[in-house]
């Protein structure tokens, strides 16, 4: 809480700054003003730019970042290669959606924001940002994107993997104030956060796959937001896990969802009637285009992505069943659920059993039981992305 109060100070700090001065021309960043650097156990960043511009300050953690969103900025000049020390190796810029761009530093030790400072300079404006050493407890305390990000996205992480990685969002269901279905004092958003982080480390682990996650704390996200992380990334994939409850009882296993056939034109419906037109279609900008070009443009795009997600989710069931993880008497299924309505991003929706089932609940919370139903998840996302990317250079051809 005390984070978030302090990104919403230094976003007024610098929009003030800005209102003296000329922002309708595209800031640039200053390179000999910018400068990164461990002072007596500090680190430091010095950002110049031609202008002052909106922005904020937050930062996440696995992995460990700070993240500077930014109204847009031109940064060519700037290597951000040179630009390293000891406890921040890595620094990131670039675009995070149109009319934002961001900055993003790793961090190889937990620090926490604990100061701001803007200078002017003779041609624009210096911010100096000071990071202070905090515990990991507290690190992860004050981690997280505003509910409120100023950018499309609530975890603006820029791609960082080679092409030859599978990028997948992994989305675990409900959160905050929605904590999903309950059952004898098993929550599925705290259970199904559990295993996206399983999920991510074993992913991981395959060297194959950059993961990202639509929550890695109990915070609400909005459904929108979820699928928007996965379209602003370039993800390749995307899943969201739940574990329903069924006020009859009865059902039992894991189902795999993808977007039924009589969804596919309401869902289409709905994202070209949106006012954000910048979110809906990755690469394509549908500003000013009517509902009748949006709609063409995300038909011709379902037409390739449908397939795809049909086959992510037969191989999901797939790798479940070889792995020794039990799937439900009739495990393909189809719904109209807002995290599959994504145009360009094959996305299923895994119930990875059913709390209103005594056996699957016992089975969810049992750390080997688990690991059945995370290594089938590995395998089926392995085997779909190998296939799919042998189907794709095949119709390129």
């Amino acid at each position: 809480m005390v984070r978030w109060w302090l990104s919403i100070l230094i976003w007024g700090v610098w929009c003030v700054a800005a209102a003296a001065q000329d922002l309708t021309a595209l800031a640039r960043v200053l390179p000999a003003e910018t400068t990164l650097e461990e002072r007596r156990g500090r680190v430091v960043l010095e950002l110049g730019l031609s202008q002052a511009v909106p922005y904020r300050v937050y930062t996440l953690a696995d992995p460990h970042q700070l993240v500077v969103e930014l109204s847009e900025v031109a940064w060519q000049g700037l290597d951000p290669r040179t630009l390293t020390v000891k406890s921040a190796p890595r620094l990131q810029v670039g675009t995070l959606a149109p009319g934002w761009s961001g900055l993003v530093l790793d961090l190889a030790r937990p620090l926490a924001l604990q100061a701001a400072q803007i200078a002017d300079l003779e041609d624009g404006v210096q911010v100096a940002l000071t990071l202070a050493p905090v515990n990991e407890d507290r690190f992860r305390e004050t981690a997280g994107a505003p509910a409120t990000a100023a950018a499309i996205l609530r975890n603006p992480v820029p791609r960082t993997a080679p092409r030859d990685k599978t990028v997948v969002v992994i989305d675990p269901g409900h959160g905050g104030v929605d904590p999903g279905a309950e059952r004898e004092g098993v929550q599925e958003a705290t259970l199904m956060l559990l295993m996206a982080r399983e999920l991510r480390d074993a992913l991981r682990r395959t060297d194959a796959f950059e993961v990202h996650m639509t929550r890695n704390e109990d915070v609400f996200v909005g459904l929108p937001a979820r699928a928007a992380l996965a379209r602003q990334i370039g993800a390749d994939a995307f899943v969201s896990l739940h574990a329903d409850a069924l006020a009859g009882g009865g059902a039992e296993g894991a189902t795999a969802y993808s977007l039924a056939e009589t969804a596919r034109s309401a869902a289409t419906a709905l994202l070209a009637e949106r006012l954000d037109r910048n979110d809906i279609l990755t690469g394509v900008d549908l500003t000013g285009q009517d509902d009748e070009i949006a709609k063409l443009l995300l038909e011709m795009a379902r037409l390739n992505t449908t397939p795809r997600s049909d086959a992510l989710a037969a191989a999901i069931i797939e790798g479940l069943q070889e792995n020794g993880a039990r799937v439900n008497k009739r495990p393909s299924r189809a719904a109209d659920f807002a995290v599959l309505r994504s145009a360009d991003v094959p996305s299923v929706l895994v119930e990875v059993g059913f709390l209103s089932s005594e056996r699957d609940r016992i089975e969810l919370q049992s750390p080997e039981k688990r690991g059945r139903i995370i290594a089938g998840l590995v395998q089926g996302l392995r085997e779909w992305a190998a296939t799919d990317a042998q189907t794709r250079v095949l119709l390129r051809q």
